[in-house]
């Protein structure tokens, strides 16, 4: 699909307009904590948004662009969730005030979002120019989602701090402690970081981390730098208000990683067979994008379905254990 210059342009100069909006709004009064209502109405804001981007691709485009859209979109926020978890434990670690925590996402990701995008140009070039890649891609994704399957129910509660994170606790002049939701601060002529700078570095290097499979996901499903891009920018954007939306709730996605795994295989797989067809093999079929949207779409379903059933029987379980030792100790 070729997107003219002006293209790009609105469509990134309209996305910061709307980070810069929400950031105002951040930063307006005094801090507060994130409300429910809050969270719920700019997930749906930011989702609503996401699906007028892919409507007027569909008309202005056709189908298949916006159905790699949607795809690539479901695929990223899905990768997002589970990455929520960390964010978490990195407030945790940090001990971030609840008060402030919107406003480190909203930076952190707002970083993540600019790395991102020169990963996107440098991978599309890569790919125009090395079709090999796309198997060494597809193996990476299955690589990943047998992890993703080894791994689960293992316990990670703890956060291990990246190459670029530990030279910034280092070389940057930091307070021991938050100055408000201040990031620089003077104090007896000099100039210092607050912990705030620092929380925001490490939210950003660790998203990019997570970039190192998302990224090779949604190249799976289109090799188009625009609708790469568009759909991670969607992603993150709204992963900020999801993270005070699901709360505990994240915790009972249980079976998320098998959902997840499920998903970078299929991406992995479909991978290998397109570029196997692209080289001449006859057997190897070409997934189309609606089945790929299907797949994506149904497997997260399932699992939150799946989830939160095992979670509330879980649950109910648990206070029928609980409820005849209470009553023997009355």
């Amino acid at each position: 699909m070729t997107v003219p210059t002006w293209a790009w342009i609105a469509v990134i100069g309209g996305l910061l307009l709307v980070l810069a909006f929400d950031l105002w709004i951040v930063d307006r009064g005094e801090p507060r904590e994130f409300s429910m209502r809050q969270a719920t109405f700019w997930v749906g804001f930011y989702v609503t948004l996401a699906v007028v981007f892919g409507v007027i691709l569909w008309i202005f485009a056709g189908p298949t662009p916006a159905g790699q859209f949607f795809a690539g979109y479901l695929t990223e926020y899905s990768l997002s969730v589970d990455n929520l978890f960390v964010f978490y434990i990195i407030m945790t670690r940090f001990a971030v005030p609840k008060i402030y925590q919107h406003k480190v996402l909203l930076v952190g990701i707002l970083m993540a979002l600019v790395m991102r995008g020169i990963f996107i140009a440098v991978g599309a070039a890569a790919l125009q120019s090395f079709g090999w890649l796309f198997y060494i891609f597809g193996l990476f994704l299955i690589y990943t989602a047998v992890q993703l399957v080894r791994q689960h129910g293992h316990d990670d509660e703890e956060f291990t701090e990246n190459a670029v994170l530990r030279w910034a606790r280092r070389a940057l002049p930091h307070t021991d402690d938050y100055v408000g939701s201040k990031v620089f601060v003077k104090i007896h002529g000099r100039r210092l970081v607050t912990p705030m700078l620092i929380v925001m570095v490490a939210i950003g290097t660790t998203d990019l981390l997570f970039a190192l499979d998302s990224i090779p996901a949604i190249f799976g499903l289109t090799t188009d730098a625009f609708i790469v891009f568009t759909a991670n920018a969607f992603a993150l954007m709204g992963l900020r208000q999801l993270y005070f939306l699901l709360g505990g709730l994240l915790q009972r996605l249980i079976y998320l990683s098998y959902g997840l795994a499920f998903i970078l295989g299929f991406i992995g797989v479909k991978l290998i067979l397109e570029a196997l067809h692209s080289s001449g093999v006859s057997w190897a079929p070409e997934v189309p994008i609606w089945l790929s949207l299907s797949v994506i779409g149904v497997t997260m379903v399932i699992t939150t379905v799946v989830s939160l059933t095992k979670s509330r029987r879980d649950m109910r379980k648990a206070d029928h254990i609980a409820t005849p030792v209470e009553s023997k100790q009355v």
